[in-house]
């Protein structure tokens, strides 16, 4: 067990290194447009909102691939592993066309949701440049996953980490101006992205082709036809995985599209609270991706008791890592938001949401450990359905008509926080039950004469 945990403890500190380099990506723009003007960063966090709804549920598709190339590696099948990456290049193809689509024409979410009209034109250029940014984006994701599933995450972190030196300046160049560039606003924050996103998919390419360690995958065969065998796999998994992020991610999103209807204060406020919580919620993703990759690996070797042990392991180190990560919102909560603004309503505001931001987190340590170690089992259907009632259902519907319309004897509360607080219930809910359905899962695949991978 000493030995698992550092096996994932090392796996899951590099890749959060990396995954915090990512996120800094969002910290940078909101710090940067917080500064530009308030209006920026009330647009931000709609626009951002929208990116990373769309982003976040196609690369959830994409990353139920890490537990079927774990499960290959861990039976020593190289070349089947290279021959699967060549055909995920198609389900990416798919989900960038879904992707780009839904990033140039945001109009009718923006009237649908109220957005205010004078931050809509903002939203949608910003959104436009995100688009063409979306690409890359998604293809590194696949290294990214790859990399993950071989134990390997090192080398990402790396491009990260390099990404994150010319993301900084560009953001700052291309928002203020200076040089002869004239100032771009907030659209000036996603044409930086645009840039480094494609700097990183070349760096990857070229690590694929020159590498020596990637050699024995034989990636650069010529791609196959489809095999709808591998494809539907992909997709009995990735469909569902990918649902389910759009579920959690829009339940996150369309908070802050109804909250944009409380005024510029709330919004910036709700910005900088759940951008804290997406930077916190590296914690237990990099963990999930580290656990599940040990789960599956050892799955893939047939040991079933070795993987039960791996996944123990690493939900126990989560819910450490998330008490002692909402302890800190809870004790920062006025320092952190005077980083992102200068106005004493927003960070006021952002201070009281920080206290509830802290009782999510720990929610979302838990369900998020479950949901990828679930998937390596193959359950991934029954997860959606969970996230459908209680995070779209209880969560979103709950908070929105409590915020608008009451509910019984409560008056309406039109506040960010009755949004945070009602969110941050269905997720303690959604938590228990995946809890239940991980320890019967494991229980199932302990009993003789069962497969290690099945579907629900």
């Amino acid at each position: 067990m000493s030995n698992e945990r550092r096996v994932i403890a090392a796996h899951a500190g590099t890749v959060l290194v990396g995954q915090l380099a990512v996120m800094a990506f969002g910290v940078i723009d909101t710090i940067v447009a917080g500064r530009y003007a308030e209006g920026a960063l009330a647009a931000l966090s709609v626009g951002a909102a929208i990116f990373i709804s769309v982003y976040v549920s196609l690369i959830g598709g994409l990353q139920a691939l890490l537990p079927i190339w774990a499960q290959l590696h861990g039976a020593n099948r190289a070349d089947e592993v290279g021959r699967s990456v060549r055909q995920s290049l198609y389900v990416c193809l798919v989900a960038i066309v879904l992707g780009m689509a839904v990033l140039m024409a945001p109009g009718p979410l923006l009237r649908w949701t109220e957005v205010p009209p004078t931050m809509q034109a903002t939203v949608e250029t910003y959104l436009a440049v995100l688009a063409w940014a979306l690409p890359p984006a998604l293809l590194f994701r696949v290294f990214s996953t790859l990399n993950q599933s071989l134990g390997r995450p090192r080398l990402v972190t790396w491009l990260q980490i390099g990404s994150l030196c010319i993301k900084l300046p560009l953001s700052i160049w291309f928002t203020f101006g200076g040089a002869g560039l004239p100032a771009m606003g907030l659209a000036g924050a996603a044409w930086a992205t645009l840039v480094v996103n494609y700097t990183m998919l070349g760096l990857a390419l070229w690590l694929m082709r020159n590498a020596a360690y990637y050699r024995a995958y034989r990636f650069w065969q010529r791609i196959e036809p489809p095999d709808w065998r591998q494809l539907r796999q992909f997709a009995r998994l990735g469909v569902p995985g990918g649902l389910a992020v759009l579920v959690e991610v829009t339940s996150f999103t369309l908070l802050a599209l109804f909250i944009a209807r409380l005024g510029t204060v709330s919004s910036a406020a709700h910005q900088i609270a759940s951008n804290l919580t997406a930077v916190a919620y590296m914690v237990p993703l990099s963990l999930g991706l580290a656990t599940s990759s040990r789960v599956s690996y050892w799955l893939g070797a047939g040991d079933p008791v070795k993987a039960r042990h791996a996944c123990l392991t690493g939900l126990g180190m989560a819910l450490l890592c998330s008490l002692v990560v909402a302890g800190l919102m809870v004790a920062l909560r006025w320092q952190l938001p005077a980083v992102y603004s200068q106005n004493p309503a927003v960070v006021q505001m952002a201070a009281v949401l920080l206290l509830a931001t802290a009782a999510y987190h720990l929610a979302d340590s838990v369900q998020t450990m479950c949901v990828f170690v679930l998937r390596c089992y193959g359950v991934a259907v029954a997860p959606l359905a969970i996230y459908c009632a209680l995070l779209w259902g209880a969560g979103l519907g709950g908070s929105y008509w409590l915020a608008f319309h009451g509910f019984g004897p409560f008056a309406a509360m039109p506040s960010p926080l009755t949004f945070w607080l009602t969110s941050a219930a269905a997720l303690w809910v959604t938590a228990l039950l995946f809890v239940v359905l991980l320890w019967q899962t494991m229980g199932k695949s302990l009993r003789p004469g069962r497969s290690d991978r099945r579907s629900d």
